[in-house]
């Protein structure tokens, strides 16, 4: 197996980074990280893909390890722009038609990727969700929906949404955190460049492999079904990851690093597309 490396993709001034791991079979995945997350997060959950014969390449959102730019008063780029370099990366890469691989805020970008008519082989949402408010029972419920207009409105203040201090989110620009917070509010997305993309999402025909974890508390199991039920045109393969199947306990990060046999079902999944 080759070394990771480490690739830089130009947008404009900027650039986007991706954090290669080859396994020469000539398959792909493509894999979003969460909100904040870098992709060195996910070395140990892409080596054990890469293992099944998988290339993996890990894009770091905009703005988020070393893809740049930082978020600060000046960046105004929220979902729709989040969307549009999911598309440049696959352009980058010219993979013949890769499995997408979303994690929460990653599953997103994926989904409304392919919702807007995106290219993809495959789908699979791990720990991703529509994070509805109403989804959220007794006081973890009241605080989402006390803090949500807070971290908007602190977001606008600011310029940027500072969650590396925080302790939520990373910092994020304050487009990224109104057009996630519209998901709170609402359980849809919001509309990009005037497209209805939940309307959207029901048109869409690539297969979809969806995973809730267990001990998640961001995105529990019902955010998911919620998110999978918008795909109405396609088959949906759900499955809840358990820590009695990983063999240790797990949260809404955690899985990465007891990922062997989740990463077994998702190369089984690739592997019928």
């Amino acid at each position: 197996m080759s070394p990771v490396e480490t690739r830089y993709l130009p947008r404009g001034d900027e650039r986007l980074a991706l954090r290669v791991h080859p396994a020469g079979g000539g398959r792909t995945a493509v894999l979003l990280p969460a909100m904040g997350v870098p992709a060195a997060y996910y070395d140990a959950f892409a080596a054990r893909l890469t293992d099944g014969g998988l290339d993996v390449v890990v894009a770091d959102l905009r703005g988020t390890g070393a893809s740049t730019p930082q978020p600060t008063r000046a960046s105004r780029y929220g979902y729709s722009e989040l969307v549009d370099d999911v598309a440049a990366v696959l352009s980058a890469l010219r993979a013949e038609a890769p499995l997408l691989i979303g994690h929460s805020l990653g599953g997103h970008a994926a989904a409304l990727h392919l919702a807007l008519g995106g290219s993809g082989a495959g789908l699979a949402l791990v720990a991703s969700g529509t994070p509805w408010n109403r989804f959220y029972p007794g006081r973890y419920g009241v605080g989402l929906r006390a803090v949500t207009p807070v971290i908007t409105g602190l977001s606008a203040g600011l310029g940027y949404w500072p969650g590396h201090r925080l302790g939520f989110g990373g910092r994020q620009s304050t487009g990224v955190m109104r057009d996630w917070a519209y998901v709170v509010r609402t359980g849809d997305f919001p509309p990009l460049a005037g497209v209805d993309v939940d309307a959207r999402l029901a048109d869409v025909k690539v297969p979809v492999y969806a995973a809730s974890v267990e001990g998640d508390r961001l995105t529990p199991p019902v955010t998911l079904d919620h998110f999978v039920a918008k795909f109405a045109g396609t088959t949906v393969e759900r499955h809840h990851y358990t820590a009695a199947e990983s063999g240790a306990p797990m949260n809404h990060f955690r899985w990465t690093r007891a990922a062997t046999p989740l990463a077994d079902r998702l190369l089984a999944f690739e592997r019928t597309l």
